[in-house]
This record gives C-alpha cells, structure tokens and sequence, in this order.
C-alpha cells in the first residue's frame, strides 16, 4: 500500500464535501418531487428526457444511456410510467426489435405540471447560491468529472450521458 496516493488535507474536505451534495441534493429534490408531483425523481429525469427527443421517442437503450440508467432499472420505472398512462412502448417504425419509450400527452402534461415547482427547488438549493463564474465552474468540473467516468467499467454498471448499450 505504499503505492496509495492518499488524499491531503484540502482534497479531502472537498471530497466529503462532495459526498455531501451528492448524496443530499438528490434526497432532496426526490423527497419534494414524491410530495409536490407523485413523481420520483428518476421518473421526472425520464419523462425530461423523452420531452427533449425528437417526436418526445427514443430507443429504450437511448433513454438509459441519457438518463444515466441501467436497462433494467429504466424499464422497471418506464413499466410504472406506462402503467400511469405517461409513457408507452411500442416497437421502432424502423427496426422491431428496438422498443421505443414515447411520451404521451398526458405524460407531457404531467412533467409541465411538474416542472415549475421542481426547476423552482433547483434553483433554490443549487443556483441561488452560486454567483456566474461558480455556475460556470461548476460546469467545467461536473465535465471534467464525467469525462473520468467509465460506464463500462465492471465496478460502474451505468450508462453515462449520450452513451448506450444496445437496444433493449
């Protein structure tokens, strides 16, 4: 363990510091969803996510890579988000095999009903205590923090951002 290039003073209060946020903000924002929308967070991302598609569809594997989701744990919310009437699957118009995630209007509803206290929250915990050039470096960090991070990994079941892992 000689080897081990253990963290000094400062790197390890910014990293407990980031545990932190990363383990609250997101408690937070679920905790205030469940409450003021019946929505996970999770659900919201995914029905955020299919609102910013072409036609509000993607492939099944194409809503996992953007919402940061393994296949399994995305079908599992998107069968609760269908079964609400939010979302439905159907088979790709251009390829069977691939099952496409499709917004409905009444999940479009839902997440524009659902948005304005959430982006309200947001703003609350995260953007009101930044100046400019903090909201700005904390872009350039969270980039730098995602481009270290390796999906494929065996220890990092996930799919980061615009990547997939095959049609499901």
């Amino acid at each position: 363990m000689d080897d081990v290039r253990w963290l000094n003073e400062e790197e390890q209060r910014a990293w407990r510091k980031l545990m932190a946020v990363t383990t609250l903000l997101p408690a937070i924002l679920d905790y205030r969803l469940q409450r003021d929308a019946d929505l996970t967070l999770f659900a919201y991302w995914v029905l955020a996510m299919l609102s910013e598609a072409p036609d509000t569809s993607l492939p099944m594997s194409e809503l996992a890579a953007r919402s940061t989701s393994s296949p399994s744990r995305l079908s599992h919310v998107v069968a609760k988000l269908e079964q609400r009437g939010w979302v439905l699957r159907q088979p790709s118009p251009v390829d069977a095999r691939v099952k496409m995630a499709v917004l409905t209007s009444a999940g479009a509803a839902k997440l524009a009903a659902s948005a304005p206290p959430h982006v309200d929250t947001v703003r609350s915990l995260v953007f009101d205590a930044l100046t400019e050039t903090q909201v700005r470096q904390l872009e350039q960090i969270c980039d730098s923090l995602l481009g270290r991070l390796e999906p494929r990994a065996p220890d990092c079941p996930t799919p980061g951002p615009g990547r997939s892992e095959g049609n499901s």
